[in-house]
């Protein structure tokens, strides 16, 4: 059974404070990175989340997922919710989805910026010819 997950990470990337919302579907995980400028409140970060929700950019899936929620011993869960709260990087697999996706959009830049310089190019070649048929008109 297959039950969608999410998780939500603010953490310090200095100079700005920065929200990973990860979520895994049968799909796999996507990413999604929010920048906030001072350190947010965590009413500011539901109210933007719950507003904003349908506006968010989630990066491709990515094969993977989250861990399973097992019983763990107690000094286990102790350990891992202190290594938790100690400021560490991004998970990898959200790390992998932010690079498809900056790779996706830069991309998607270099194709919209091909086509304006050509378009460019265009519109310059035929103010040319149109100057050079007037020329040719004579007055």
């Amino acid at each position: 059974m297959n039950t969608p997950r999410a998780s939500l990470t603010v953490c310090f990337e200095p100079p700005f404070w920065v929200a990973l919302y990860q979520r895994e579907e049968g799909r796999g995980v996507q990413v999604c990175r929010v920048t906030f400028g001072a350190e947010p409140r965590d009413q500011q970060v539901l109210d933007y989340f719950s507003s904003h929700f349908r506006a968010l950019s989630f990066s491709p899936a990515v094969a993977g997922g989250l861990a399973l929620n097992k019983a763990v011993n107690p000094k286990r869960a102790r350990r891992e919710a202190r290594r938790a709260v100690q400021p560490t990087g991004t998970g990898t697999k959200a790390q992998q989805a932010l690079q498809l996706q900056r790779e996706q959009m830069k991309t998607q830049r270099t194709v919209q910026s091909k086509e304006r310089r050509e378009a460019q190019r265009e519109r310059k070649l035929a103010l040319r010819q149109e100057k050079r048929r007037e020329k040719h008109k004579g007055h």
